[in-house]
């Protein structure tokens, strides 16, 4: 009946005056002049309308009825089957009050009869798998969709999965209406958004309305506790979904806020309505795509996800199925090019983006985080891409030894905030184990006394509301009010002792230096250097939540296999950089020279301060003021291998303990030590230098720097014998001649905006990655990475 129709519309088109149906009754024939009626609906295509209910005996199929309901060009249901269901007296009334007593219990949207309509009765569209086929087919009425259907469809083939005899069903031609959905007034002809069915993002969202994140509230499985959920508004009700990493959280649940990489599964964010204005309007049908593809890749983040894996997961029925999987490839792109899906360590064997999408090269100066995840993802993009490094090595400022029996970081080791971090993602992809860090930190004295932990309490609030009063008073403060954060907090500090008229006890005083020292360890800076205005200018964006963990096993794992099959070129330290022609060309201190399309320049931010590459023409002044404007942040690290964990006794399985400085002077050296091996047999204990204590050590022999940190160990275990170190370490990254530095923070007078301007691209042929291009993420291997992300997708795009 339905092709029928399409067919009459096509041939009232070509000129040719309709044939009129033979009809049952003497009565309709005297109606000629009345038999046919138009839809109402202005702009339809449809010049006959077909019923596709066939609910009412007296349906009128492709005839005459007193008016058509329009729910999409194609599809369309007569005045007899709306009164089917619609009057009380009529059989099918009992199940349109049923459909809508479940979807007003869990929906937000209006219950019409067209929204039962659309989500009961029409049918259902499945595409052929076969690769030279791929039409489109209808189902008929009573057919059930499912994944499995959707997977393994074949033209004519019968559900019970008896093979259908006779010619070739792949042959019979597709129906007509199947063509004007890709037409793009055809969306905007839809009456009704579409509502997916058993979403896999369904056990992700049960707190939410079904229908405000693209699902129909007549198929969510989890219905049942749904409308509980959403009677607490203030539940942030976290899904443990079985199989699924706890540190993957794709999703804001209702009232959250603030937490790194999460969507809003009701809205569009800025950068999706940039690229998919039509559905600025209503947003359901990419709501519903987005959230569904985001939902598979979480469940499953080792492959890479495809069109053909989600779109059997559309279960709508309707001709709007056929678009919805259209728009799919579309949205799966974007999704991909922006680094949210088919990321990571992830190696794939087909280009994940079309051609027009690909730089036709790229040349990466750096194989740390950044220039490796860019790599990463440029080449998965399918552009051909060449990695220089310096050293003789990869990982810039990861640097994993394992010299002292356990992997030690000589760089970083620790995650902040697992939730949603990639670096948990790539551990989830290679099945690594993380090991979570406790919270408890005993802090002792000299003399090894452990510290009143009501006093180490009291003077961490005091420490913190310090640094309230610091960002209560920046709130007016233009850039050149700026300040040293630490003048500051003597400021601070000085004038809350006065007006309150109390008196830090010297041990108070002391506790306080180490809180002190915390933060000069998280802005690798004595905070004489360090802005007042700006010193945690990242905090005003959503952070990573969740757990801290050290990665036993190293940072450089993850690295190692990023680095997998990619074109890197070590000992390669690059000199020039010339973009002033149609093509970029790099030259490198040996005299070798490629030239690219694009360069992505991924650098510890010092060596562009000193100017270790020479750019012709010079960068923009904006960006060397930028430059200038971050400080490179310097901390040391030492580690020692003991013949045995003299330590436990005393600390009882606590991952750190803390050292309260003597003076103030010293309040960097040593003031954290971290157990390397806390529920293992391995004795192994790592501490950082930070502050003042950097410049100190900077000369000194490893062994006396040794000796200095045994001193403390002695002081702090007096009660008994301390063992010599096997063996041991100490970093000297101020000396490494390719970074100089640990990570960058802002300097007295500078702002966040900086790291902002940094990452930049000059001309759309330079681009800059690396933490000290990440304003949401610096000093971490995290925003190093994600910045490396973020230039890929960029370089995709421009």
């Amino acid at each position: 009946g339905n092709a029928s129709g399409a067919r009459r519309a096509r041939k009232r088109s070509s000129g040719e005056s309709p044939k009129r149906k033979a009809t049952d009754t003497e009565e309709e024939d005297d109606q000629t002049e009345k038999k046919y009626r138009k839809c109402e609906k202005a702009g339809c295509s449809a010049v006959y309308p077909v019923c596709f209910a066939s609910a009412s005996e007296r349906c009128a199929k492709n005839g005459y009825t007193s008016r058509w309901y329009h729910l999409s060009c194609g599809e369309h249901f007569c005045n007899e089957c709306f009164d089917h269901y619609y009057r009380s007296h009529k059989d099918g009334y009992e199940t349109f009050a049923e459909w809508k007593k479940v979807w007003t219990s869990n929906g937000k949207s209006e219950p019409s009869l067209k929204a039962f309509m659309a989500d009961q009765q029409l049918p259902f569209w499945v595409q052929c798998t076969k690769p030279d086929c791929r039409k489109w087919r209808q189902l008929t009425k009573e057919a059930q969709l499912t994944p499995a259907l959707a997977e393994t469809y074949r033209c004519g083939m019968k559900y019970n999965n008896i093979k259908s005899e006779g010619p070739d069903q792949c042959s019979q031609p597709e129906d007509l209406r199947v063509a004007e959905v890709s037409d793009s007034w055809w969306h905007s002809m839809l009456i009704l958004p579409p509502l997916l069915k058993e979403s896999p993002a369904s056990p992700f969202l049960a707190a939410y309305y079904p229908d405000c994140v693209g699902m129909s509230p007549s198929g969510s499985s989890s219905s049942a506790s749904s409308s509980e959920l959403k009677a607490d508004a203030h539940r942030a009700v976290h899904p443990q979904i079985s199989g699924l990493s706890q540190y993957f959280q794709p999703f804001y649940q209702p009232n959250e806020c603030g937490k790194a990489l999460c969507v809003r599964p009701d809205m569009m964010e800025l950068d999706e309505l940039y690229e998919f204005p039509e559905f600025s309007r209503d947003p359901t049908m990419y709501l519903a795509l987005r959230n569904l593809i985001l939902a598979s890749w979480h469940k499953n983040c080792k492959k890479v996800l495809t069109a053909e894996k989600c779109s059997q997961h559309i279960i709508v029925r309707g001709l709007v199925r056929v678009r919805c999987v259209q728009e799919l490839d579309r949205v799966l792109q974007f999704m991909t090019r922006k680094g949210l899906i088919n990321t990571g360590v992830l190696r794939v064997e087909r280009p994940l983006l079309p051609e027009g999408y690909r730089s036709k090269n790229v040349i990466i100066i750096g194989a740390g985080a950044a220039g490796l995840a860019a790599a990463r993802q440029l080449q998965n993009f399918g552009t051909a891409v060449v990695v220089l490094e310096a050293r003789d090595r990869i990982g810039g400022r990861v640097w994993d030894d394992t010299s002292l029996g356990v992997m030690v970081g000589r760089g970083a080791q620790i995650v902040n905030g697992c939730v949603n971090n990639p670096i948990a993602l790539m551990c989830e992809q290679m099945d690594i184990k993380m090991h979570k860090l406790g919270e408890r930190c005993e802090l002792f004295q000299k003399g090894g006394q452990a510290t009143d932990p009501t006093i180490d309490k009291r003077m961490d609030f005091h420490f913190n509301a310090i640094l309230d009063v610091v960002s209560e008073w920046r709130k007016d403060k233009s850039q050149s009010q700026d300040t040293p954060l630490g003048e500051k907090v003597q400021e601070v500090k000085k004038n809350f002792l006065q007006e309150s008229g109390m008196q830090f006890s010297e041990l108070e005083e002391k506790v306080l230096q180490f809180h002190l020292s915390n933060l000069e360890f998280a802005c690798g800076s004595t905070l004489d250097k360090v802005s007042a205005r700006s010193w945690d200018h990242n905090e005003f964006f959503a952070q990573f939540s969740g757990d801290h963990t050290l990665l036993t096993k190293g940072y450089y794992v993850l690295l190692h296999k990023l680095a997998e099959g990619l074109d890197i070129c070590t000992n390669c330290p690059v000199q020039a950089i010339d973009y002033s022609g149609e093509t970029v060309k790099v030259i490198s201190s040996n005299g070798s020279q490629w030239t690219a399309q694009k360069v992505l320049v991924t650098v510890p931010l010092i060596l562009l301060q000193k100017n270790l590459i020479h750019f012709n023409p010079p960068l923009p002044e904006r960006k060397l003021k930028a430059i200038h404007s971050l400080g490179a942040g310097i901390i040391e690290k030492i580690a020692l291998q003991f013949p045995c964990r003299f330590w436990d006794k005393k600390i009882q399985g606590a991952d750190y303990f803390g050292n309260i400085p003597p003076v103030p002077e010293k309040r960097g050296m040593f003031s954290v030590f971290y157990d390397l091996d806390p529920q293992g047999k391995n004795a192994v204990l790592m501490s950082v230098i930070s502050g003042d204590a950097v410049a100190a050590v900077q000369d000194m022999e490893e062994k006396d720097v040794v000796n200095e940190c045994m001193k403390v160990l002695r002081e702090l275990f007096k009660e008994q014998e301390v063992p010599e170190p096997v063996n041991y370490f100490v970093t000297h990254w101020s000396k490494d001649v390719w970074s100089q530095m640990s990570y960058s923070f802002v300097k007295t007078g500078g702002s966040g905006e900086a790291y902002d301007i940094l990452a930049e691209d000059v001309q759309g042929k330079v681009f800059f990655a690396g933490e000290a291009t990440n304003r949401h993420f610096p000093q971490t291997v995290t925003g190093a990475y994600l910045s490396g992300v973020r230039e890929a997708s960029k370089m995709t795009a421009v």
